[in-house]
């Protein structure tokens, strides 16, 4: 199980992710225009010491994917929105429909 200050901590990013994710979107879209201008230089300028003042916390790079279950950091499976570990111990349980038991 992982601490409780440490799954907080996930869901704090996660929010400010979404909060700053628009702001950044703008930000981003602005430095990767291809215009050449001496205007657009200096617009993409700003832009980048915009996205450099932003809190580093709310770049969505920064969230890490965790067993629903758990907590787990590691051996995450998207798919099922939990560790390898968990998903095993479901599917030796029959939780998990249509997994059968293999060489593991």
């Amino acid at each position: 199980m992982a601490k409780e200050s440490m799954k907080a901590r996930e869901r704090k990013r996660i929010k400010m992710t979404a909060r700053y994710a628009k702001k950044r979107a703008e930000l981003t879209k602005i430095l990767k225009s291809t215009e050449q201008s001496d205007e657009m230089a200096e617009a993409k300028w700003d832009a980048m010491m915009a996205l450099q003042k932003m809190p580093a916390n709310s770049s969505k790079i920064r969230v890490h994917n965790r067993c629903g279950l758990t907590g787990r950091p590691r051996g995450y499976m998207r798919q099922f929105g939990i560790s390898r570990v968990t998903f095993r111990e479901m599917a030796l349980k029959g939780m998990i429909p249509g997994v059968k038991k293999a060489s593991w």
